[in-house]
């Protein structure tokens, strides 16, 4: 489905003349280095909150115990998808990535579903097997004992199994199903509504299983904090992804354009925005059982912004900032840092226009229906916004002499026919 879009630059020395306040590349990589140790650590405290959540919601199933984890799920999203503006660029980054926050997942792996879901999918043999229901399994072929759900047998038997990246087994999405269910809404209000009884003890017990279900929540609350304590140590003084990432200045800067580019362009304008406005269909949303979509979206440009800028605002309030790629920039050519950053405001702007209208009118997924002109509208408006910004890094690329710098394209953007077929 992907396409690469191909920005073919003259590469030369890198150069920063003019004013005595222009930075050198290497305090800019510094800058991005830190910022990306203090978003994954502030996506690590918050993973944290939310295991607290869990525990209190499996000790004393009630509506409000599930009310709080749901809250702690939505607050954990903030930092983590400021943080996506590392991938892409960062290899360290891009492997470690699917562990925490792949999408979309055949929910029919972990647990009951609705029977609209249907049975069996061509390309799934796991699509309804149902690991909470099902002690013993059959993966690749070979037996399972699934009797314990453990962290080891979400991350190393079951997550991606059979090489079918729908088989998510781990990371936001599938605690985020844990806690809400299936939306079935389709396009019209409403989020999950699993009810807590789905971890009551006895007879209280609502679907079966809730001992299974609250050790499968519990074992992806554990698994995610360590995945998440993995990237804040990549990202320590010391940490692989820092040092490969300060190995060659040129290469550095590259990595951090090519991260803005990508998300702002293939994946965000693309992936998951305009191939679901195409198709009109709300299983395109990102957090889909959540309702948590307009936020995904939004948070993602604010880590695009904090990127450039060099700034980013940590969950205590205090800021993390220094010299950032926008003062190359602006060393070199003003006018183009003056243009990028406008553009970047612009989408930051059109971003929080789908994010008020998501709070207050209605919810991502009837934004994107068909027949909903004035939603359509705003999140056409959102992605127009995703590439004109790109269409400016594009321009900062250039002014920077880089090497040749390839961001992810998207059907939905490239080639709009090829979605319907």
């Amino acid at each position: 489905m992907f396409r690469k879009l191909s920005l073919a630059v003259a590469g030369s020395a890198l150069a920063f003349c003019g004013t005595a306040s222009a930075q050198s590349p290497e305090d800019v990589l510094t800058t991005y280095a830190d910022i990306a140790h203090a978003g994954y650590e502030d996506s690590l405290l918050t993973a944290q909150a939310l295991d607290a959540s869990i525990d209190a919601l499996l000790a004393n199933p009630s509506e409000a115990t599930l009310l709080a984890a749901k809250a702690a799920w939505i607050a954990a999203r903030v930092p983590y998808q400021q943080t996506e503006a590392y991938r892409f660029g960062n290899a360290i980054v891009d492997d470690w990535e699917g562990k925490v926050n792949a999408w979309p997942l055949d929910e029919g792996l972990i647990d009951y579903v609705d029977a609209s879901y249907g049975t069996e999918s061509d390309v799934n043999q796991l699509y309804t097997v149902n690991v909470i229901a099902n002690p013993n399994l059959t993966v690749n072929g070979e037996k399972v004992d699934a009797s314990k759900i453990t962290p080891t047998l979400l991350s190393d038997t079951l997550h991606e199994a059979e090489e079918v990246e729908a088989n998510v087994a781990t990371g936001y999405h599938a605690i985020e199903f844990l806690l809400w269910g299936q939306d079935l809404n389709g396009t019209e209000a409403g989020a999950g509504s699993r009810p807590a009884t789905d971890y009551a003890s006895g007879d209280a017990c609502t679907h079966g299983n809730c001992d299974r279900r609250g050790e499968y929540l519990k074992a992806a609350s554990t698994l995610l904090i360590s995945d998440l304590e993995d990237m804040v140590a990549a990202w320590d003084e010391n940490g692989d992804a820092r040092e490969a990432l300060m190995q060659d200045e040129q290469a550095g800067l590259s990595t951090i354009l090519t991260g803005m580019g990508s998300l702002s362009y293939g994946e965000l304008a693309g992936e998951r925005m305009k191939l679901g406005l195409l198709l009109h269909d709300p299983e395109e949303e990102h957090d889909c059982f959540a309702d948590n979509t307009h936020n995904s979206h939004y948070y993602d440009e604010i880590g695009i912004q904090n990127v450039y800028t060099g700034r980013y605002k940590r969950i205590d309030g205090t800021v993390v900032e220094g010299p950032s790629i926008s003062d190359l920039i602006a060393a070199k050519d003003p006018a183009v840092n003056k243009e990028l950053l406008q553009k970047i405001h612009g989408a930051v702007a059109a971003m929080a226009i789908m994010k008020a209208r998501a709070e207050s009118v209605e919810a991502y997924d009837q934004m994107i229906g068909e027949g909903n002109d004035i939603g359509n509208a705003v999140v056409q408006a959102a992605i127009d916004g995703l590439i004109e910004q790109t269409r400016s890094i594009e321009r900062a690329v250039a002014t920077l002499d880089l090497n040749a710098i390839e961001f992810e394209g998207s059907d939905s953007l490239d080639n709009p026919n090829a979605v319907f077929q």
